[in-house]
């Protein structure tokens, strides 16, 4: 009888080979690798009789129904899976550690209980009193919302028949094993094995199911990238740790666009939705402070007003800093050449200093002309107008160019009160700097105080 040959095979690419590797030699994928024998690797598939309900028809003669959303009650997160929670549909979120993926799914839990439906949260990572602890702090204690700590697969199975649930939580998919895979809890064999099976149960039952994800250090979802492919809904949770702004990104949504964002801030009891962030990034004032001007950035389809803060200082090292926070280090550097190349803005022995307020971070090319404005601002230490807000691109020939959306970013300037828009109208670098100086007000009248 001849001996069965073993083959290995990489489960992300198909590369194979003859004897085991830890790294697959195509797509340089670890823990990819699994043995196969020849017959599974040669068996062909028959083909079946198709039934008459499933027979192929034209796409003609398919009815387009309309998917019901479920709506979360938090209208930020809704914004971004277009317009709810779809039944039956899988959403993975993925964030940074200390982010508040918990929080913002137990607030989301919470919402959908307090309706009435039955929600089942199985936490992998911490226990239920830990869970219980943070519900009562941001107020999410609901009858109806049950909890469990579990790390085995087919006992959340069982807790899902046990409970019957209209919502299901899983955090997170890194640390949930099943005995049908070898491996370690995170490794791609079992991230693959708990994410289909949780999938086919979400399909089968109609069942919305949102999974946490883990993040690896250069910002990608832990495990394999057949994980983003299976699932419908992929969203990234992201904010600084410094700052209590939150932003909620779809990067892969089947049931709505991509362009969308949620704004959340951080508080102290738990996670607050913000549905107009327009006073998070400015700082309002009675007295006009020079160094300042505001643009109109747009996150996906939101357009948010940015203050922009310039400070320039004398220098006494050889080489002046150029210290930035919130906007790109190399923009700055290259409005500064284009500022002094362009606009006589004299910099080589200065200090400049640029950061936006409220920790955003922008980093689109609109916002160039309100960095040149701000700076030349702070250089000759006379503030623009309260009513003065700068939209546009910067060439290196010092021509300002039209911001994408402009129609938009003009719009929200608007609605905010914004009266003068220097945008690509200006022409030239330096015209934009002059006109943004004949709005300045007049400088408060000096008074005479005589000597006793």
């Amino acid at each position: 009888m001849a001996r069965t040959q073993s083959n290995f095979r990489c489960t992300e690419c198909g590369w194979s080979t003859l004897k085991w590797a830890g790294r697959c030699g195509e797509c340089q994928a670890w823990g990819t690798v699994v043995e196969a024998t020849e017959a599974a690797l040669t068996r062909a598939v028959r083909p079946v009789r198709v039934s008459e309900q499933r027979i192929a028809r034209s796409i003609i003669d398919i009815e387009a129904d309309s998917v019901a959303h479920w709506p979360s009650g938090i209208g930020e997160f809704d914004r971004v899976l277009g317009g709810g929670i779809v039944p039956g549909a899988t959403i993975l979120l993925s964030g940074e550690p200390g982010v508040g993926k918990s929080t913002l799914l137990l607030e989301v839990a919470s919402r959908a209980a307090a309706t009435g439906a039955r929600v089942l949260y199985v936490t992998a990572e911490e226990s239920v009193n830990q869970v219980r602890l943070r519900a009562q702090r941001t107020g999410a204690l609901q009858p109806t919302l049950f909890l469990a700590a579990e790390t085995d697969l087919a006992t959340i199975l069982g807790q899902i028949d046990q409970v019957e649930p209209q919502l299901v939580i899983v955090d997170s998919v890194q640390t949930v094993s099943s005995s049908l895979s070898d491996g370690l809890a995170g490794g791609p064999s079992q991230v693959r094995e708990v994410a289909a099976t949780l999938i086919r149960v979400s399909k089968d039952r109609n069942l919305p199911i949102l999974l946490v994800g883990h993040v690896t250090k250069d910002g990608t979802i832990a495990g394999p990238r057949l994980l983003e492919h299976l699932v419908d809904v992929v969203l990234h949770f992201e904010g600084d740790r410094q700052t209590a702004l939150r932003f909620v990104r779809a990067h892969k949504n089947r049931f709505g666009s991509t362009d969308e964002v949620g704004c959340f801030e951080m508080t102290g009891d738990g996670i607050a939705e913000v549905a107009d962030p327009s006073g998070l990034f400015i700082s309002r004032g009675d007295t006009a402070v020079s160094g300042t001007c505001v643009t109109i950035s747009v996150e996906g389809r939101r357009a948010l007003p940015v203050e922009v803060q310039a400070l320039v200082v004398k220098s006494s090292a050889p080489l002046p800093r150029r210290v930035v926070n919130g906007v790109d280090a190399s923009r700055v550097a290259m409005l500064l050449a284009v500022l002094e190349r362009r606009a006589n803005c004299q910099l080589g022995g200065h200090d400049v200093y640029v950061s936006t307020v409220g920790g955003i971070k922008v980093t689109e090319p609109g916002a160039d002309l309100a960095i040149a404005l701000a700076i030349a601002s702070a250089v000759r230490d006379q503030p623009y107008a309260s009513t003065v807000a700068a939209l546009g691109e910067i060439s290196l020939a010092g021509e300002v160019r039209q911001a994408s959306s402009a129609k938009q970013r003009i719009a929200e300037a608007r609605r905010l009160g914004f009266t003068t828009v220097i945008d690509s109208g200006a022409g030239q670098l330096k015209d934009a700097i002059d006109l943004a100086f004949a709005t300045a007000p007049a400088p408060p009248a000096r008074v005479e105080v005589p000597d006793f």
